[in-house]
């Protein structure tokens, strides 16, 4: 492994840990507020990232493609916060809340790290390493937000909308969630998915962004 991987890996490591387990922690408090206590009973309400980070898809395998792509591509996931929507005392409506805390909190995040990069700016913080860091909040945020609000079970954005259609539609919509996740890595394979629907709202975050703080161009325009 090369010094500029390990590199990559080291500004990437902490905004990667932070957005994968507020976004579990996330949905986690949005059941319990609801109504569901199961993520509570099953210890999984919590900021620390060892009861989030499976082994292989929170960190072999987004390594792994990140270097048989040589960057061009990663994807990885986390262990799913446990949910009984049955225990929600509106199961069908507020499963739309409990599905969009998890993007909520990446959208909160991002902006965190915006504001973040922006200070370091505006104190004159020249290390390179903090900056890309920045960047990297915004960028890792962003993406999640993005790929979780796609319409399609397993995805956030599928539960939202098995939430929000008549009964009839929901039902249809979630027999699809057995093939979803292989649907979803076949569109980010193909390249259909990051250009057609993730790369518009991430273009449209950092746009909205830089458009509040303009100094972000900066941070943005790092390699």
């Amino acid at each position: 492994m090369d010094s500029e991987i390990i590199r990559t890996v080291l500004v990437y490591a902490l905004p990667v840990l932070f957005a994968i387990t507020v976004h579990e922690a996330a949905h986690g408090y949005a059941a319990r507020h609801f109504g569901d206590p199961t993520a509570e009973m099953l210890g999984r309400i919590t900021l620390n990232p060892a009861r989030h980070i499976d082994p292989f898809g929170t960190v072999a395998m987004p390594l792994l493609l990140y270097v048989a792509s040589a960057g061009l591509f990663t994807f990885g996931y986390a262990k799913p916060v446990p949910v009984d929507y049955r225990r929600l005392r509106h199961p069908k409506h507020d499963m739309v809340w409990v599905a969009f805390a998890g993007p909520a909190s990446n959208l909160a995040q991002a902006i965190a790290w915006a504001l973040l990069g922006a200070a370091l700016l505006a104190l004159d913080v020249e290390e390179d390493f903090f900056l890309q860091m920045a960047r990297a909040g915004m960028l890792v945020n962003g993406v999640m937000f993005a790929l979780n609000l796609f319409p399609l079970p397993p995805l956030d954005g599928g539960r939202m909308l098995i939430g929000a259609l008549p009964l009839r539609a929901a039902a249809a919509l979630a027999r699809l969630e057995r093939f979803g996740f292989l649907v979803v890595i076949a569109l980010l394979v193909a390249g259909l998915l990051t250009t057609y629907w993730m790369l518009p709202i991430l273009r449209a975050l950092l746009g909205a962004l830089t458009a509040a703080l303009p100094s972000l161009q900066v941070i943005l325009s790092l390699s």
